[in-house]
């Protein structure tokens, strides 16, 4: 992606080094967060762990820290470019949301957690929630490198932060007591991948704006693709349970941000009516 050199968002927060208090992370979270709380439990680690300890550890920002944020700072500015463009055609305003970078753990509206979270949004504070360090974790771990990746990340949160305005988090949310499980995590399943295909309309806008380079696309469905609930599971347990989805299969996560990608519109992203996930 072509990024450097370019405005980044006014709308970021740097709380690295300051850490966490002692809390429950909660309040309808969204995004790739949840998808590491799945893989700790799965492979038989207790989910409290990855709530905040309380305690600040020093922060040395290195050079690759530097350059990670001033990415995601321009991917941000992006969004908001996007979003805002978007918004207007449907008469509607865009209010922008603030990037929070953080280092070990961070407290939100939605409570406290570590890094070991992953990204995640709260719609009670309207918040994108980012350690750095989750760039290497995409590469490592998720094996989806690439600058292209991590910005189909926030794009992914953002699109969570869509949601959130349109009413649509809200809805969902409220369903949480009124459903089975099962039938909640059809909900989520939507939701999810609504998000996607909302990260892909960022993309599709990017690439009229002239900003995305050869391979790109590629990067931002290996990372759709990564973080896929059959894809997670078999890699933690060996098998799949499809009920216990929360976030969509691999293919469909690939497919609505494909979706996302070639329409570049609000209104063919409609995941809860749609006949085919």
């Amino acid at each position: 992606m072509k990024w450097q050199g370019r405005r980044g968002s006014s709308n970021v927060e740097d709380r690295r080094g300051m850490g966490g208090g002692k809390a429950v992370l909660g309040g309808g979270i969204g995004g790739i967060g949840l998808i590491f709380v799945l893989i700790f439990t799965l492979m038989g680690g207790d989910p409290s762990q990855l709530l905040g300890t309380g305690t600040t550890e020093p922060y040395q920002e290195t050079e690759q820290d530097r350059e990670l944020a001033q990415f995601v700072s321009v991917v941000l500015a992006d969004t908001e470019d996007v979003w805002t463009e978007v918004f207007e055609e449907e008469g509607m305003v865009y209010e922008k949301p603030v990037l929070v970078l953080f280092s070990g753990s961070v407290d939100s509206a939605c409570g406290t957690a570590t890094s070991a979270v992953g990204p995640f949004y709260c719609p009670g504070d309207q918040r994108l929630y980012i350690d750095l360090s989750f760039y290497q974790e995409l590469q490592n771990q998720f094996q989806a490198p690439g600058d292209f990746a991590m910005a189909y990340v926030v794009a992914h949160e953002v699109g969570h932060h869509v949601q959130t305005l349109l009413g649509t988090s809200q809805k969902v949310h409220a369903m949480r007591n009124r459903v089975s499980e099962e039938e909640y995590n059809e909900y989520s399943v939507k939701l999810e991948l609504q998000a996607d295909y909302y990260a892909g309309v960022w993309a599709h806008h990017a690439q009229g704006m002239g900003v995305l380079e050869e391979g790109d696309l590629e990067e931002a469905l290996t990372a759709a693709s990564a973080v896929g609930d059959d894809t997670i599971q078999k890699r933690a347990q060996g098998y799949a349970v499809p009920d216990s989805f929360t976030h969509g299969t691999s293919e469909q996560r690939k497919n609505w941000f494909y979706r996302g990608f070639q329409a570049g519109n609000l209104k063919n992203g409609d995941t809860f009516n749609a006949r085919d996930l």
